[in-house]
């Protein structure tokens, strides 16, 4: 599927002659001789394709079988007479009045067993024969009716998938399910660990989903119910593929994920689309949020072997989510933008084309604002549609990197689960705290599952990996063995795919790996504090000093030896990082939530042993590079509030300026300033 994929991808970015710029467009909120002025106003701002029919179920079909399809006839022609291609929607996200009036059980049903009204969206089971059969055909008509028609360029199949539905619908097919995964009863019973607190099943008709219950509900049930609500919503997604693969098989399709949401798999849905999107927030009161979004934008890069990605939604301003929701500062839309692009987008879009007189987010801003054309804010949608073009050759370029992170739904829903040493993890926070320092390394970072092959890299960072699998494993362990370095941090290695524990003592599935046994978890108090010290001699020195929360490991080292001990506490003079070679590789393990200066000491410290060295041009300014059969581009991003002055490592051009560059010479960056030197014989990449 891949070749077929790159092929409608290749296509794709021929016809929009560089990165895809735009946004979601909703003409159906507006009257129709408004069309043609935002037509004319998206051609001045560079705009070369919109997504459209996202949420028009109830416009495009106003009662059961009767269907409006006009005014999207001339909708799509209006575009298309300005240039400008359509990333056509399946509308499936939020069912329309009748359907749920005329079919109650369309309805989701909440884990408290309350049945969700029409209001919001994402109000559907997706268990619901009705609501797939209208899904459907829907899908089909549109298939049908714009198929052929020049604008079409690109399918958007649902929109921001997360419906978990607990009702009777559900209830069946979790039976069915789960007898597909399991087989037998006995090994179902086996899984879950029944016989804790009598509840070993006799009949499959006793299995239910989750509900209310006194206490808390089995963790290996959660965990499965997690994945079954993912592969139900990816059934919608891929069965609505296909009926575009039947009737278009030359457009691509996508469906956009969502930045630090948990509900779907999206390593499993990737493998499923022609190319990833995402819709990003970075949220400008957070200083650490382009950072986080980084780590996000090299996630999508990885989820489909390092193909480009698509920024299918962000804010030109200020966003209504948020308690109090700021502005983006003049250039921090066009630096966020071009971060994207760095880090792998092909495709720079917005939430929304025109800002909506009503509704939930009619304050959430947009390509064109309330006040027009008038705004800051279009000013610079309109700047960065004419400046874009420049850097058109960077499109289906990829990124080369020696650093892997490891992140995957199953662990995530895992280690949040219920009754652990500490019920306070987050998955999100500790993949951060990870990244961070390879962030201020300016090291190139894909994000993986530990069961990929991970020879390709120098150094695997594991964060949080509380359930791991045999396949996971092995993996980590031949990596090492052949000379990598990894970096392990605590409550990793715990249980199995199952969520039960694995045998031979903590971290029973990385015990021999880490060279190290886990006698105690030592959970800290909210607000409680240790202090770590390196260990004369060893690559963290004396010199090395750190503060810790959250957690401490109670270590016996089992062929390691200690880079770092406790200076404070019942564990003072204890292990609290250890190093363990194993094979011609190594494993550092961390034993607590370290500082953020410490956990960047201990990222340099695996660094320097995997012999790759961190990329610092100026204080603040971030580096990325992509290449392709054009040549390699580097990425200057100026984060800071000052003026940052950058000495180039190579010759080339600047594309924003078309300055010609040489070794040696210096680009002053502005703050939020962006630099993008395309060299054209590809340099290498660290």
């Amino acid at each position: 599927m891949s070749d077929a994929s790159d092929e409608r991808l290749s296509q794709l970015r021929a016809r929009l002659g560089g990165i895809a710029y735009g946004g979601d467009y909703n003409p159906e909120q507006w009257p129709r001789e408004i069309w043609h002025d935002d037509a004319r106003l998206m051609q001045a701002a560079g705009v070369n394709l919109v997504s459209v029919g996202v949420f028009s179920w109830s416009a495009l079909e106003p009662a059961d079988g009767v269907f409006v399809f006009e005014w999207l006839d001339e909708v799509i022609d209006v575009l298309w007479a300005h240039d400008i291609a359509v990333n056509l929607a399946t509308p499936n996200a939020s069912p329309p009045p009748w359907l749920v009036e005329d079919h109650p059980e369309v309805r989701l049903r909440r884990f408290d067993g309350t049945r969700v009204g029409v209001g919001s969206r994402a109000h559907y089971c997706s268990s619901s024969p009705v609501y797939r059969d209208r899904s459907l055909r829907i899908a089909r008509l549109l298939a049908e009716r714009y198929g052929t028609h020049p604008a079409l360029a690109m399918w958007h199949l649902g929109n921001e998938y997360y419906a978990k539905c607990y009702c009777e619908l559900c209830d069946e097919r979790f039976r069915g399910w789960l007898h597909a995964r399991y087989g037998a009863l006995d090994a179902l019973n086996d899984a879950w660990g029944t016989m804790f607190w009598s509840q070993r099943y006799s009949a499959w008709e006793q299995v239910h989903v989750p509900g209310p219950v006194e206490g808390k509900v089995t963790t290996s049930r959660e965990l499965d119910f997690a994945r079954f609500s993912s592969d139900r919503q990816l059934e919608l997604m891929t069965a609505e593929r296909d009926v575009m693969r039947e009737l278009t098989p030359g457009i691509p399709v996508t469906t956009n994920f969502m930045q630090y949401v948990d509900p779907n798999d999206y390593r499993a849905w990737a493998a499923e689309e022609d190319v990833v999107s995402l819709d990003a927030y970075p949220d400008p009161a957070d200083p650490e949020s382009l950072m986080k979004a980084a780590l996000q934008y090299d996630l999508m890069r990885s989820l489909r072997g390092g193909r480009p990605w698509l920024l299918l939604e962000q804010s030109a301003n200020a966003v209504s989510q948020w308690r109090t929701n700021l502005v983006k500062q003049p250039g921090r839309m066009r630096l966020g933008s071009y971060q994207a692009v760095a880090r792998g987008a092909d495709a720079v879009m917005f939430f929304q084309w025109r800002a909506s007189r009503q509704g939930n987010e009619k304050f959430h801003s947009a390509m064109l604002p309330h006040g027009g054309t008038a705004t800051r804010s279009w000013q610079a949608v309109r700047d960065l549609g004419s400046e874009l073009p420049r850097v058109a050759a960077v499109t289906g370029a990829r990124t080369d990197a020696r650093v892997a992170v490891a992140f995957d739904w199953p662990n995530w829903w895992a280690v949040e689960g219920a009754a652990h040493p500490s019920n306070a993890f987050s998955y999100a926070r500790a993949a951060v705290d990870h990244y961070r320092p390879l962030w201020h390394a300016n090291v190139a970072v894909d994000v993986v599952d530990l069961a990929d092959d991970l020879s390709a890299y120098a150094m695997v960072v594991v964060p949080n990996q509380y359930l791991i699998t045999e396949t996971q494993r092995a993996s980590l362990t031949r990596f090492v063995e052949a000379g990598g370095v990894a970096v392990v941090s605590f409550f990793s290695g715990i249980v199995d795919e199952c969520d039960r524990v694995i045998e031979n003592g903590y971290p029973g599935g990385l015990r021999a790996l880490i060279g190290a046994h886990v006698r105690e978890f030592s959970p800290l108090a909210d607000g409680a504090t240790v202090h770590v010290d390196g260990v004369a001699g060893s690559e963290l020195d004396v010199d090395f000093t750190a503060g810790a929360d959250f957690w401490q490991d109670d270590i016996v080292l089992e062929g390691a030896r200690a880079l770092a001990v406790y200076r404070d506490g019942y564990l003072a003079g204890e292990p609290a990082i250890t190093l363990h070679e194993n094979g011609a590789g190594a494993v550092l393990y961390v034993g607590t939530r370290l500082a953020p200066d410490a956990q960047q000491a201990v990222t340099d410290a695996a660094l320097r042993r995997a012999g790759i060295a961190p990329r610092t041009l100026a204080p603040g300014v971030e580096i990325a590079e992509r290449r392709n059969d054009r040549g390699d581009f580097l990425f200057l991003l100026n984060h800071s509030d000052d003026v940052r002055t950058v000495t180039l490592d190579r010759a080339g051009t600047d594309l924003l300026t078309d300055r010609t560059l040489d070794v040696g010479d210096t680009l002053s960056l502005e703050p939020a300033g962006v630099a993008v030197v395309h060299t054209t014989v590809a340099a290498s990449v660290d």
